[in-house]
């Protein structure tokens, strides 16, 4: 009977009744966090090493893409800088070219004065050699030339030229008195006023530049004032000399 239970345990123990066993390897919790760890990286890495090489077989390189976007930044930087030094240059040519166009101006209105003077020079360098070889025929004081002519909306320039005829034997000393006849600016009032200006008179800072003292001629040129607009119509001068009422000479202009 002792026999036929230990052949019963037996069986049980070895046949395919036989319980399961099960083999587990106790680790420790730390351990099992670090392999945890290196698993994911492992799989990180498998990850991005397989998206690279996806990128790089579909055509579409990130570290090429990089590299282009760097070169294209530091081109960019340096057009940017090449741009802005053409922008300084540019200004400077154009504040060159505005301070030449300047410069032009200025020059051919010297130019365009001193050609009008020349001429003027001229033309009393021809004046004069007539004078002087009639001096001996006229005798007197005589007011040879008188011109008028705008020079801004309310200003006018005049130019005389005082003689003396003969042989004097000194200087002539007077001063010089002018009336201007104007006529009203368009559209003025009937009630415009004045109609003359007496000078110097009615602009004493005139008096210095009327003023006379010579011996054979003086030249007189200058600018007097009239309301804004206005129209010179005539001009009237009168050579006074010192301590006499009555004028020596006078000369008139009529102008159109």
């Amino acid at each position: 009977m002792a026999l036929s239970v230990w052949w019963r345990r037996a069986r049980q123990h070895f046949s395919i009744d036989a319980p399961r066993m099960a083999v587990r390897t106790h680790l420790p919790w730390p351990w099992r966090a670090v392999l945890g760890v290196a698993l994911l990286a492992v799989v990180a890495g498998m990850w991005w090493w397989g998206f690279d090489f996806g990128q790089i077989f579909g055509g579409f390189n990130r570290k090429n893409l990089e590299a282009k976007l760097t070169a294209l930044e530091a081109e960019s930087a340096q057009l940017r800088t090449e741009a802005a030094e053409l922008l300084n240059r540019s200004t400077q040519l154009e504040s060159e070219l505005a301070m030449t166009r300047g410069a032009q101006t200025t020059l051919s209105k010297q130019a365009l004065e001193l050609q009008n003077e020349n001429t003027q020079l001229k033309e009393e360098l021809v004046f004069l050699q007539r004078l002087v070889a009639d001096s001996s025929k006229q005798v007197g004081l005589s007011i040879q030339r008188l011109a008028a002519e705008r020079e801004g909306d309310d200003a006018w320039q005049y130019r005389l030229l005082v003689v003396r005829g003969g042989n004097p034997a000194a200087e002539f000393d007077g001063h010089l008195s002018m009336q201007v006849a104007i006529a009203p600016p368009v559209g003025a009032t009937p009630a415009f006023h004045p109609t003359t200006i007496n000078l110097p008179d009615e602009q004493p800072e005139m008096a210095p530049a009327l003023k006379l003292r010579f011996k054979y001629y003086q030249r007189l040129e200058g600018t007097f004032r009239v309301p804004a607009g206005a129209q010179v119509r005539s001009l009237t001068a009168r050579a006074y000399e010192t301590g006499q009422p009555s004028p020596r000479a006078s000369r008139n202009l009529v102008l159109p």
